[in-house]
């Protein structure tokens, strides 16, 4: 189900060995990191990020440079199709339709926001979408799969670490003062529940925030968040057809970006057999976390490969960036539900 080459490096005995020093290294850096985000609350993603940095010398010449690569790239694009199996249509169809075409239009008006303040600030475009659209969809999930399919550069790397560790701070300190924005509002529990799905950027922070609130509240923020992973197909999917019709993919055949990725393909296949025939209850959960340990063993692998240093050159410009992206689309919700209270 992806792509010929991904399994070639998966079922190769050969490559596995070569292979198995970087992937074991990557799986190590993510079970430290989800050891300190157990027992101390910390993101799990922002600690393999860190910690992922602070073994970067691993990535230099030497025998974890290629697991680590694959780690980064293979084990992100199976995590991100797994998350297929957390949206089907019956989930989302009980949200209303006012719901869906607020939450649909936020992720569009927030990567073409991102787009603009990053002409504006003097960035590419590039780091626009990216970041727009980690905001808008689904954190350092959406930031990795998008980084994915974005033609590349020598900054590639370095944004997508700056991408991924802004988006999951921004999203810890929403998760605590979203709520009592809410509840100082007064928003009643379905609106309260479309403001924290809606705005939040991770799934575990929405979940968190969301059931801070009150049950009823985790359970739509829940299902609007769901809203907005789905999202992330089409939004690559357009991605990927942009860079074809304008020939950013380079001429190396192996650097053009596939219209529609396998990964891509994947989510939406899982995504369609959930809606469908539905997935029992006990295999929806082995592959949910399933898919967040290999998107955390992917965060670990992105951060060994990039220096400290290189984040720290991404500038203020691109901090308030991000910022304004999040308080951009927090506005959005929040004036949406006060002046349409019944969505």
């Amino acid at each position: 189900m992806f792509a010929a080459s991904d399994l070639r490096d998966a079922f190769s005995l050969s490559r596995a060995k070569t292979l198995r020093t970087g992937v074991l290294s990557a799986i190590v850096v993510a079970f430290a990191a989800r050891f300190l985000s157990e027992h101390y609350g910390a993101p799990a993603m922002l600690m393999a990020l860190l910690l992922g940095i602070a073994f970067q010398f691993l990535h230099e010449e030497g025998p974890c440079r290629a697991g680590i690569d694959f780690s980064a790239r293979t084990l992100l694009r199976a995590g991100v199709a797994l998350l297929g199996l957390r949206v089907s249509w019956q989930l989302l169809s009980g949200l209303g339709a006012g719901a869906v075409v607020l939450t649909v239009l936020g992720v569009a008006l927030t990567i073409g926001a991102g787009i603009l303040g990053a002409r504006l600030l003097g960035r590419g475009v590039r780091f626009g979408v990216l970041t727009g659209g980690s905001v808008a969809i689904c954190g350092a999930s959406a930031a990795m799969a998008i980084a994915a399919v974005l033609p590349r550069n020598e900054h590639s790397e370095r944004n997508l670490v700056f991408t991924v560790m802004s988006v999951t701070v921004l999203s810890t300190l929403a998760m605590i003062v979203y709520p009592m924005i809410v509840t100082a509002l007064g928003l009643d529990t379905h609106a309260a529940g479309l403001f924290l799905g809606g705005t939040i950027h991770d799934v575990a922070q929405v979940v968190g925030a969301g059931y801070m609130v009150s049950d009823e509240t985790g359970d739509v923020a829940t299902v609007v968040k769901l809203l907005r992973v789905s999202m992330l197909a089409p939004v690559v999917f357009i991605i990927s057809l942009v860079v074809n019709m304008k020939g950013l993919g380079g001429t190396d055949s192996q650097r053009k970006t596939p219209l529609l990725p396998a990964f891509v393909v994947a989510f939406l296949v899982l995504a369609a057999v959930n809606s469908v025939l539905g997935i029992p209850e006990a295999v929806a959960n082995v592959a949910n976390e399933l898919s967040r340990w290999l998107l955390l063993i992917a965060v670990a692998a992105v951060g060994m490969k990039t220096s400290l240093k290189q984040v720290r050159e991404v500038g203020g410009q691109a901090i308030l960036l991000v910022v304004c992206e999040t308080v951009f689309l927090g506005l959005l919700f929040l004036g949406a539900l006060l002046l349409r209270p019944g969505l």
